[in-house]
């Protein structure tokens, strides 16, 4: 089949790794503009863009797609017979969807019709999913609301958002050669979404990863590994703005005599701090212009003050 590719970010690249090394044409790819990222400004191309060109595939990265003709006409010149989306980041407008003689179908990160939207990988963690996935959808004008095609799923445990990233990007591009498979070969089973088992999420901001301690540890260390390693999760301590990558969950003893937030003690094994319900040992951290480092490790040159709150 004659493919047009559109995305964006590193879940994107395992899919379009996918479609080049199969027995399809991809002839072009579709990705988001080239924006200036970090601290020193530099424009950066998309992970996307990198590995289409590094492939010798033609690159388009329209500012918008809605309303854009000249876009729309290169489309129609290639002429695919499918367009497969993977964490593009706009919205794909009516005429593209109808395009393609089998449309357009999108890789998602979750077993639809849960965890709909923006930031599904990182909210299965957050909210405490058992099981998540991949999910190839037909694409509609809905948010994530079109037919499914294939799922495939994955037990969550413990992972922390990059690790279950890599683990569903990894999925996703073997689902995604065999769904088109099934596709050309006139074998695919549509499934209906049931729009009252849908859950949604959106796009995560630097500011969801505030630690509050009136939450109780577990849904604090569900937070941390769903913002490991970005955005990151972070607490104010003496005034400065510590960040957390690591934590346990311990609930063996209660401290109602404590403050929320107030740190209990402090040692090699990390700071243990006291939520409304249970305690959270946090293990590894990164304070103002220094580096992620163990707590042990922190305070062999730095102090950690027992009894001061963490909010």
């Amino acid at each position: 089949m004659k493919i047009v590719f559109m995305g964006t970010p590193d879940f994107a690249v395992k899919a379009l790794e996918g479609l080049i090394e199969s027995d399809h044409e991809v002839g072009m790819v579709v990705t988001q503009p080239d924006r200036a990222r970090d601290r020193g400004k530099k424009i950066q191309l998309t992970p996307v863009k990198e590995l289409a060109l590094a492939s010798n595939i033609e690159v388009l990265q329209p500012e918008k797609v809605r309303g854009n003709q000249e876009f729309f006409q290169a489309l129609k010149e290639y002429g695919p017979d499918i367009i497969v989306v993977a964490a593009y980041g706009q919205i794909i407008p009516k005429e593209i969807l109808e395009l393609p003689r089998f449309g357009c179908i999108n890789v998602h990160g979750s077993l639809l019709p849960r965890l709909r939207g923006a930031s599904p990988i990182q909210q299965a963690i957050v909210r405490g999913e058992v099981v998540t996935g991949v999910t190839i959808m037909q694409m509609d004008e809905g948010l994530d609301t079109g037919d499914m095609l294939t799922k495939k799923s994955v037990e969550i445990g413990s992972m922390t958002f990059s690790q279950l990233h890599d683990t569903l990007a990894i999925m996703g591009k073997e689902l995604l050669v065999e769904t088109l498979e099934l596709i050309e070969g006139g074998k695919i089973i549509r499934e209906q979404q049931r729009d009252e088992e849908a859950t949604y999420t959106t796009l995560i901001r630097k500011q969801d990863g505030k630690l509050d301690f009136s939450k109780s540890a577990v849904e604090l260390e569900r937070l941390i590994r769903g913002f490991d390693p970005q955005p990151a999760t972070f607490c104010d301590y003496k005034g400065k703005s510590m960040k957390v990558f690591k934590a346990q969950v311990l609930v063996d003893e209660e401290d109602n005599n404590k403050k929320i937030g107030e740190i209990l003690s402090v040692d090699n094994n990390g700071i243990l701090a006291k939520c409304a319900k249970g305690r959270l040992l946090i293990t590894e951290i990164q304070m103002p212009n220094k580096k992620r480092i163990l707590v042990k490790d922190f305070i062999k040159g730095n102090s950690i003050e027992k009894g001061e709150i963490l909010k």
